[in-house]
């Protein structure tokens, strides 16, 4: 038998192409005579556009051409609104040039093509905008009241949404409880920081009527669907392709931004190849952000521990615009609760405009937020009730014969009732104390203290909604001279190792190696249908998918080989790229297999000279294919998923603060990690990793800081700050898998989990270790060493 596959450590296909610096980058795509563009941005968060004189840059050297809203025809027009709520009652979307006013700073204005970057820029610096400056608020709160300056004027209050949910009886559990504990918290701004900015390369053949876009986008599909409506063309005269993508995050899935519009029509209107690379100040000052949240929540608690109600209030900036709807703050609010069987809840949300640039998903796309709020607000109970933070969380826990567990009245981004399917949040909490050593903590904390140095050990626990439908579709076939067999579907990779899991899938139900499974995706004209990378959800659905359609491939497999040996089916077994007769040395190679199952006219080769039709093989009383039958081995299938599945885990760190200096090292990182079956551990441990460094730069570091005029004063990565691989600790990730009964692999999503509770394990941590110097707060993320600093000089010290 072949070794299994599935929940191996096996290598990433795709690291030696990229180790050699052989990816292909949609700035690595050749593109002779290819023009280039350069935006202009408003300099302004609000304020009316009195006049734009283009004509110096128009007769600049090297210009092609200059775009305003006024060259762009049928593009003017305000940009799909992609998940519409009917709780946005004045929904706003931004147009590819701005019209009239200009609501953020980096709004793009107006476009320049010409023959380089460099001409495109110094040509854009040559446009004569007269602005009229608007008042505006940058304040959350202070944007809903009736005084406040309106982004939009047709916006009352700001105002982009408002939700509320209900689950069981908040009120009556309000009123029966015996302790509340109320608390207000906030989760500031950031962005994604991917390696590779953005970028859009387009070319346009007037002969054939194709268009080729290449797009570092997490949803080629989409954009393509997107491309074809607005230039009303075919959808197959569309190709997009995602080619390697040097990380999303959530960023690239927006569709579309402006230049996903601007780059294709520039390239169609002036015949020749155009490009569009985003530069890192552009990135900071244009691609979406997210975060801000602040939430006032309040459990309703019996003196023994346990909750039996919630009530949250949050705002939820969604910057300018709201064309991803509330999908942000709507997954905070059904996550609110996390692991714990709290049966009555009610959370209400309102989604304010701010002049910034637009929210959009960002890793963790809400959970983040909705867990530092309830777990600081149980960190806050268990100390008011004078239990230990690892009991409070013990007691209120959902137990393993209690899943599935509903939350009636709580609706997820899927549209579905929030179900959480399978868990051991329980023994997960255990091993998270174990692997701290929290049973010995108060004494090292102790002597730490006398030594003059500040432990502190933070907690947090979370859940993750994953694998949001509608659907993925997966193709799977054996290529007749290899016998490689080659994989597609619609989704795009930026770097997560789609590739090798998938290939993992395959190569289990045909009897390969992983690295004879070839996977593309992210073209368009590989694989039509589908829905795009984000909310954890490749491998659940497109795992599935492609799981599904290699069994289908398996079966044609076995019936043929069974055919070609004459032996019953049940007596082959596959293995090493071959069909074998069990127990003999008998076997057909797959290459074979695939060959004579394409009936032939010609012998193109010598494996070929078995499927023409005089060889042996092939003699048939009926036709070639049977009716019904296809040639070849290969087939497409589709998964698409009842509902999401919930990835959970526990965090816990032994933080060290230094009082003097305000400072926060983490000396310990501890994570439990569930997310059902493990199709590659060592994948899993490199993206619960990486979102936990992402995490800890949230908690500590990543803070973009608006002005009160909305001007970005961090807009570059000398002033934004990331931290340094010296600065993430060496992290002990612990597994448990817990399957899924919602899907056949019984997998759930792993992408976004490691950036989720880190900010709640910090904040924790940090209160912990300086409690001797009172009872200090810290309810905000990123922590910074000012806050600390603040909060020593309230209590004196």
């Amino acid at each position: 038998m072949s070794t299994r596959q599935f929940g191996a450590r096996v290598e990433r296909n795709i690291d030696p192409k990229l180790l050699r610096g052989e990816g292909a980058f949609v700035d690595d795509i050749p593109l002779p005579d290819a023009l280039h563009v350069a935006f202009l941005r408003s300099p302004h968060g609000r304020a009316q556009i009195v006049s734009i004189d283009t004509s110096a840059a128009r007769r600049h050297p090297g210009v092609a051409a200059v775009f305003t809203s006024d060259d762009i025809g049928a593009l003017d027009v305000e940009m799909p609104l992609l998940i519409p709520h009917p709780s946005m009652k004045n929904p706003k979307t931004q147009r590819p040039l701005a019209r009239g006013d200009v609501y953020y700073v980096g709004q793009t204005v107006a476009m320049v093509v010409a023959v380089d970057r460099y001409t495109a820029e110094d040509a854009a610096a040559l446009i004569d905008v007269e602005y009229a400056p608007l008042p505006l608020e940058m304040d959350l709160a202070k944007a809903l009241m009736d005084d406040a300056p309106l982004v939009h004027a047709d916006v009352p209050n700001n105002l982009a949404a408002h939700f509320i949910q209900t689950s069981g009886d908040p009120e009556d559990a309000f009123a029966r409880a015996e302790h509340v504990t109320k608390i207000t918290v906030q989760v500031d701004r950031s962005t994604a920081a991917p390696m590779e900015c953005r970028a859009v390369a387009a070319r346009w053949d007037a002969v054939s009527g194709e268009l080729t876009v290449w797009d570092g986008t997490q949803a080629p599909i989409s954009v393509r669907g997107g491309l074809a409506s607005v230039f009303e063309l075919d959808e197959d005269k569309v190709r997009v392709i995602a080619p390697d993508v040097g990380g999303g995050f959530g960023q690239k899935v927006l569709l579309f931004y402006p230049d996903e519009l601007l780059v294709p029509m520039a390239a169609m209107r002036l015949g020749r190849p155009v490009k569009y690379i985003e530069d890192r100040r552009e990135n900071f000052l244009g691609s979406s952000q997210e975060r801000t949240q602040i939430h006032t929540i309040e459990l309703a608690a019996l003196r023994t521990g346990e909750v039996i109600g919630l009530r949250d209030f949050f705002l939820h900036d969604t910057g300018a615009f709201i064309p991803y709807g509330i999908a942000v703050a709507q997954v905070a609010s059904t996550s609110i609760a996390g692991p714990y069987r709290i049966p009555n809840i009610f959370v209400e949300f309102k989604a304010v405009y701010t002049p910034t640039v637009q929210l959009t998903p960002y890793r963790g796309c809400g959970r983040p937020q909705a867990c530092f709020a309830i777990e600081r607000a149980m960190d806050q109970l268990a100390e008011e009730l004078g239990l230990d933070r690892f009991e409070i969380r013990r007691r209120n826990l959902i137990a393993e014969n209690q899943f599935p567990y509903e939350r009636d009245g709580l609706l997820f981004a899927d549209g579905l009732k929030v179900t959480l399917d399978s868990g051991q949040y329980g023994k997960a909490l255990a091993m998270a104390a174990a692997e701290l050593g929290a049973e010995n903590f108060a004494a090292e904390q102790a002597k730490a203290r006398a030594e003059g140095r500040y432990l502190g050990l933070g907690l947090a626990c979370y859940v993750e909604g994953t694998g949001l439908g509608p659907y993925e579709g997966g193709h799977v076939k054996i290529h007749p001279i290899t016998g490689k067999v080659y994989v597609n579907t619609g989704l795009s990779t930026q770097g997560q190792g789609h590739d090798t899991v998938f290939a993992q899938i395959v190569a289990d139900q045909l009897g390969v190696s992983p690295q004879d499974v070839i996977v593309v995706e992210g073209d368009t004209k590989a694989f039509d249908w589908g829905v795009a990378t984000f909310a954890s959800r490749a491998a659940v659905v497109s795992g599935n998918a492609i799981h599904k359609t290699a069994l289908t491939v398996r079966k044609k497999v076995i019936e043929a080989a069974a055919n070609m040996l004459d032996v019953d089916p049940d007596q082959i077994e596959l293995r090493d790229s071959a069909a074998w007769v069990k127990g003999s040395n008998r076997f057909a190679p797959l290459a074979a297999i695939a060959t004579a199952s394409n009936p032939l006219r010609y012998a193109f080769n010598k494996a070929a000279q078995a499927a023409t039709q005089f060889a042996p093989a092939s003699k048939h009383d009926g036709p070639p294919l049977a009716d019904g039958q296809a040639p070849g081995l290969e087939a497409t299938d589709y998964y698409s998923p009842s509902r999401s599945t919930w990835a959970y885990g526990v965090h816990g760190a032994i933080i060290e603060v230094d009082p003097g200096l305000c400072t926060v090292k983490i000396r310990k990182y501890v994570c439990i990690h569930d997310c059902g079956n493990m199709i590659n551990p060592m994948i899993v441990e490199g993206q619960v990793l990486g979102g936990i460094a992402q995490g800890i730069g949230g908690a500590l570091y990543e803070h973009l800081d608006y002005q009160a005029d909305g001007n970005l004063a961090n807009a570059s990565l000398m002033d934004f700050l990331v931290p340094y691989a010296t600065e993430i600790p060496n992290v002990s990730i612990l597994h448990l898998e817990t399957p899924t009964p919602l899907n056949p692999l019984g997998v759930k999503g792993v992408g976004e989990a490691g950036c989720i509770a880190v900010g709640a394990v910090v904040a924790s941590g940090v209160e912990d270790a300086l409690r001797p110097f009172g009872a200090l707060k810290f309810h905000q993320v990123p922590l910074s060493p000012n806050m600390i600093s603040h909060a020593l000089e309230q209590v004196g010290y």
